[in-house]
């Protein structure tokens, strides 16, 4: 076992040991777990700091490899045809499950509803907003980690506070920048009464608006927003001119392959600390469940198991119905025997949750048990480590369906439709490292304002569903170049 494959299994016996002492936390000493929370909180801070970064990087880096399509004639179209098919496939596998299964249905969401709560409310002159104060020292917040896609309810006034989230909120204020009536009209608050609720804001969804926002009149602006999907076109745009440019757009190339990589390594760094955030994220979340839901926090895992199997049959309908029969049939290959060649790499991409970790070994049994040629292994292979990413896609859209009916966000047919195209645009940007895809999971949540503090949900399982989806992401490479290679014989 070489130094690197060891040094991932230290992190997986880390995490794992996490999760177990964040469950034993929160259920013998819920306190001390809600304390603890800030850890988890400094961690996915630094994973939402480099989405905007790693997907540009790695969407202008993946589509200048493209470019080489246009020199490599029909192996390469057909390759792309072969994993845009897969992928969207895959993202339509999640998305019918997740809303016939409906996981996140009667999961209890920590929501800070207080109908008897008394209030004040001062006035901050100079930021022009005001301060919301819990009177009673019995009533506090459960959580103060609300952002722009909360909103503050008077229960007695039936007024609604928009979040100042650049001032600081606490267990028992929260800062207002203004407050408006049921008509959107700003008003004016009694200083005083009865009753708060922090919920989601209802953001009216419009694909139009999405179509409008793909194009930003300040792409900086954008950036500081995570507004992600007008940095994936623009990204799109500028690698595929880049590629017309000659050795310019060569050396413009690679600055950005060098930036990729620095970021992947950021990452990578950033994995080394996953254990302490996810023991913090693991122990809040089980710890305020233990403190305020019936039942305690078993009762919030077992409702958790509905998202575990809703993901895990995705995955297998995939692997066995979609990608086996297209195997067997465009492929003209024995399933049972090509599978069992693939298994060493399906082996290893399982313990090392990692597509371009398992390449060498995904290639080796490719062309030498599969016998498929050096010239399509060699390019579909190392292709689709970078962007074909079936597993991830699906479980993305599961994941983020799943968080929308947790937090009771009803979606229509175009919000699906949204989550099919950035699930898959997302999968296409994910880095073939392990936990990527929390990263591009902020795509999809941002595109139809979801709240990405949803994604802290499902980390305690998450490290599972990584080794599972990196192994479906690793056949479905496979199947691709023996299909490819049928084809191009």
């Amino acid at each position: 076992m070489n130094k690197q494959n060891k040094t991932r299994n230290i992190q997986l016996y880390l995490i794992l040991t996490a999760i177990v002492t964040g469950f034993l936390l929160g259920h013998y000493s819920p306190e001390t777990a809600v304390e603890i929370g800030f850890l988890g909180e400094i961690f996915l801070n630094a994973l939402f700091m480099l989405v905007v970064p790693i997907v540009v990087t790695s969407m202008v880096t993946g589509i200048t490899r493209l470019g080489r399509l246009t020199q490599l004639g029909s192996l390469g179209i057909k390759t792309l045809l072969y994993y845009m098919f897969t992928t969207a496939v895959s993202v339509i596998i999640g998305i019918i499950l997740v809303n016939i299964i409906q996981p996140g249905k009667g999961i209890h969401q920590q929501q800070d509803y207080h109908p008897n709560a008394t209030y004040s409310i001062t006035a901050t002159p100079l930021k022009g907003g005001s301060v919301l104060k819990l009177i009673d020292e019995n009533d506090q917040l459960i959580t103060t980690d609300y952002t722009s896609k909360f909103e503050v309810l008077l229960l007695d006034q039936d007024i609604r506070g928009v979040i100042d989230t650049e001032s600081r909120i606490s267990r028992k204020t929260i800062p207002i920048s203004y407050w408006v009536d049921s008509s959107g009209k700003k008003v004016a608050p009694d200083s005083t009464g009865t009753g708060v609720k922090v919920r989601l804001r209802d953001k009216g969804f419009s694909f139009i608006d999405v179509v409008i926002g793909l194009i930003p009149e300040n792409l900086v602006s954008a950036m500081v927003n995570n507004n992600i999907l007008p940095l994936i076109v623009f990204s799109l745009i500028f690698g595929a001119i880049l590629t017309t440019l000659g050795d310019k757009g060569r050396n413009v190339i690679n600055l950005f392959e060098g930036l990729n990589e620095a970021f992947l390594k950021f990452i990578r760094l950033l994995m080394y600390f996953a254990p302490l955030g996810i023991l913090g994220l693991v122990a809040a979340r089980l710890g305020e469940a233990e403190l305020t839901i019936a039942g305690g926090f078993m009762a919030e895992i077992t409702r958790m198991a509905k998202y575990f199997v809703t993901v895990l049959i995705g995955l297998a309908v995939h692997s066995a119905f979609v990608l086996a029969p297209i195997l067997l049939i465009l492929g003209r290959r024995h399933v049972g025997k090509y599978l069992s060649n693939t298994t060493p790499a399906l082996l290893t991409a399982f313990s090392t949750a990692s597509s371009s970790a398992t390449l060498p070994v995904t290639i080796e049994c490719v062309e030498e048990r599969n016998k498929v040629s050096n010239k399509t292994a060699g390019f579909v292979l190392p292709l689709g480590a970078t962007i074909n990413m079936d597993g991830t896609a699906l479980y993305e859209a599961v994941a983020a369906i799943f968080i929308a009916q947790v937090y009771n966000v009803p979606l229509d047919f175009l919000a699906q439709v949204v989550i099919f195209i950035t699930a898959t645009l997302a999968a296409i940007g994910a880095a073939g490292i392990p936990e990527a895809g929390l990263v591009t999971m902020v795509i999809v949540l941002n595109a139809v304002g979801l709240p990405t503090e949803g994604i802290a949900m499902i980390l305690a399982i998450d490290w599972f569903l990584d080794r599972c989806r990196t192994t479906v992401n690793v056949w479905g490479d496979s199947v691709g170049a023996a299909i490819v290679d049928r084809y191009e014989s």
